[in-house]
C-alpha cells in the first residue's frame, strides 16, 4: 500500500525557504500570503499500521516539524 507523508515546519517557526520562495512571488506581482516548504515522502508499506512509527522514529524531527499521513 502506497502512503504519503506531508512534513513542514511547525507553524511560527522560521521557515527560511518558505521566506524566500514568498519574496520571490511578491516580487513577481504574486499576492501571497504565506508560503511554507516542506518534504513529501511515498512509502510502499505491507503493513500501514506502521507508518505512524516509522514516521515518529526516523522521517520527522518533532521539535520543529509536524506531520500528516495520507
Amino acid at each position: 500500500m502506497k502512503v504519503k507523508v506531508l512534513i513542514l515546519p511547525k507553524e511560527g517557526l522560521l521557515d527560511p525557504e518558505g521566506r524566500a520562495v514568498k519574496e520571490v512571488l511578491e516580487d513577481n506581482g504574486y499576492k501571497v500570503k504565506d508560503v511554507r516548504v516542506g518534504k513529501m515522502i511515498e512509502l510502499d508499506v505491507e503493513d500501514p499500521s506502521q507508518v505512524k512509527e516509522i514516521v515518529e522514529k526516523f522521517l520527522y524531527n518533532p521539535l520543529i516539524e509536524e506531520y500528516v499521513i495520507e
